[in-house]
């Protein structure tokens, strides 16, 4: 019989088997975790790996040595040289690049829409609606010059919508409803105690935190109280709650839909009064805000992989970033388009703002100097809220 480069299919299967928590190790290099261990498995145990392509990635080369060596080129290169290539970084468990995500609202059936934009195409796709339609009220005449919110956040890979208000005001989620790029699916978190809107969301590291709020009627308890639910201890039956944790001093974040940045260990968190204040997540302790912090914070703001936070001054069009150590806001950029920004997400170096008139930007703050470009929006779609999270995998491309 005569010897040839190519592996046996069954061996092949498992020594890819065997190299795919290496692949989520490269993956962490990319984003950070964002699967706790059990949910990687059921991820590597569903997908057939048999079906990735008939072809050799590269000639010569069994499957499992190409993919690795393929995981250290830019995907922007592996996209537009062949089909198999471009099959192939769409993939569960291939390290995948981040892509925009953001949340729409369709006036014309009323519906929340979450849409993913692929840098790699450079076009929205669609993203498999959750078991029952969103409709939750963001225009009402009562509100003539703001929407109602709908409070989403990013945490550990997956985007989870936290609250909203239902068409008779009261709270519209009872359960945090979790999406997956990587499973492109969809589940449900643990049932809050008290479900609530209008409150302060966030997380640190794999952890959600929901502080404050009002549920169906104003609750002295529900405005001074502060939750966290741990996405990675979610397959384990007794962790698989909201956990109380130390309560606020007063109710002062109770009628704001505000985000909770984590930030080095703690969640900052600053009303439209501009008061401000810090949760040490380590040591379950409220802190005051310094001055220069909660001083600069004069519209969205985000924080880069919980390290560095970045802000935009919706009143002048600035981006600053936050220096500790002189507790001072320092500009990075004066943009017109940043005028009147609501929102804005961080991530991998990059910046995705939605500005005062609906429009995207995407600023790389890597680049000297940053460099910033917009990214057209649907046509007749609201955008509510921005996220980047891995790019959808795709299991039939």
């Amino acid at each position: 019989m005569s010897n040839n480069n190519k592996t046996p299919p069954i061996l092949s299967s498992q020594i890819c088997t065997q190299l795919l928590p290496l692949a989520f190790k490269l993956y962490h290099s990319y984003m950070g975790k964002s699967l706790n261990p059990s949910k990687r498995q059921k991820l590597i145990a569903h997908y057939d790996h048999r079906h990735l392509q008939e072809q050799p990635l590269i000639p010569g080369l069994p499957d499992h040595v190409a993919e690795l060596c393929l995981s250290r080129v830019h995907p922007s290169l592996l996209y537009s040289v062949c089909r198999s290539w471009r099959r192939l970084i769409y993939c569960p468990f291939f390290p995948p690049f981040r892509s925009f995500y953001a949340l729409f609202f369709s006036s014309s059936d009323n519906e929340i829409q979450l849409l993913s934009f692929d840098p790699m195409s450079s076009r929205w796709e669609t993203v498999p609606p959750p078991p029952n339609a969103l409709r939750l009220l963001v225009h009402h005449p009562s509100f003539l010059c703001r929407n109602l919110p709908v409070q989403s956040i990013s945490v550990s890979g997956n985007l989870v919508l936290l609250a909203g208000t239902a068409p008779n005001f009261n709270p519209a989620i009872s359960r945090p409803l979790i999406f997956s790029p990587l499973s492109c699916s969809w589940s449900l978190g643990p049932p809050m105690a008290t479900p609530r809107r209008w409150c302060a969301a966030g997380a640190s590291g794999p952890t959600v935190y929901v502080a404050s709020g009002i549920g169906s009627n104003f609750s002295t308890d529900v405005a001074r109280s502060l939750e966290k639910w741990d996405l990675w201890e979610e397959d384990e039956m007794d962790d698989f709650r909201w956990k109380k944790m130390r309560q606020l001093k007063d109710g002062r974040f109770s009628t704001d839909a505000i985000d909770a940045v984590g930030w080095r260990q703690k969640l900052c968190m600053v009303n439209v009064a501009k008061q401000g204040t810090l949760y040490d997540v380590t040591n379950d302790i409220w802190e005051q805000m310094p001055e220069g912090m909660v001083g600069g914070w004069r519209g969205p703001v985000a924080a880069m992989d919980e390290e560095v936070l970045y802000a935009v001054d919706e009143d002048k069009g600035l981006l600053t970033r936050y220096n500790q150590d002189s507790d001072n806001w320092e500009v990075i950029m004066e943009v017109e388009n940043l005028r009147g920004a609501c929102q804005m997400a961080a991530a991998g170096g990059r910046l995705c703002v939605i500005c005062g008139d609906g429009e995207i930007l995407v600023i790389d703050v890597v680049a000297a100097p940053p460099k910033f470009w917009t990214v057209q929006r649907p046509a007749e779609l609201e955008p509510l809220a921005v996220h980047i999270l891995p790019r959808l995998s795709r299991l039939d491309f």
